[in-house]
């Protein structure tokens, strides 16, 4: 009828809308914030596209936008959250092989001492122990972006090997302490971790 507006044509399906997509960097960064904490709060199983959806404010489509499937959402919320320790092989690189036990040790448990860095790395870590899918994708952000590149720094015979030693040494003393707080491990100063493995890790980087 002349001078009624027409309504608006419906959104397609599986789309989302375009004030949404056009929100780009910010809205990507929201959506990984509530990935976090679904995946923390309620684990890989249980969490799901919609929930993180539905926890960030926006539709379903525009989660599948930016990321894809849940498995790739965690791969980006891991990558995140683990980006601080990322920074493991320039402890690495920086200065003597004689002392890189100790910058390394150091390195790891400062990121998990921090409560900033802290809480992400648990939410992500609790996921990836009770979920073999999510225990996959954690070890490949492991094997490729930490592990490969402090063993590219080492240059010594069984450098993988060597790498994968120190690591075991400190996610084993990280899941202890921080993770499932086993005393007096949890309690423990920081400064006596770092006297007691420290030395392990040089053992295991450098050692014979």
């Amino acid at each position: 009828m002349t001078g009624q507006a027409a309504a608006p044509a419906p959104r397609r399906r599986g789309r989302p809308s375009r004030t949404q997509a056009e929100q780009g960097p910010a809205m990507r960064e929201v959506i990984l914030e509530a990935a976090r904490e679904q995946f923390s709060e309620r684990g890989y199983e249980k969490a799901s596209v919609r929930s993180i959806a539905k926890a960030a404010g926006v539709d379903s489509a525009l989660v599948h936008h930016y990321f894809g499937t849940k498995e790739q959402v965690f791969a980006a919320a891991i990558e995140v959250a683990f980006a601080p320790a990322l920074g493991a092989p320039t402890a690495v690189a920086e200065g003597s092989l004689d002392d890189v036990g100790e910058r390394l040790t150091r390195f790891i448990l400062g990121v998990w001492e921090d409560p900033k860095t802290r809480t992400p790395l648990l939410a992500i870590v609790r996921s990836a122990v009770n979920n073999e899918t999510a225990a996959t994708v954690f070890r490949r952000l492991i094997s490729t972006q930490l592990l490969a590149r402090i063993a590219e720094r080492l240059d010594l015979p069984d450098a993988e090997l060597r790498a994968e030693l120190a690591a075991a040494q400190l996610v084993g003393t990280a899941m202890l302490r921080y993770v499932i707080q086993v005393e007096p491990l949890a309690s423990a100063d920081v400064e006596q971790i770092v006297a007691r493995v420290a030395p392990v890790v040089q053992g295991h980087l450098t050692g014979p």
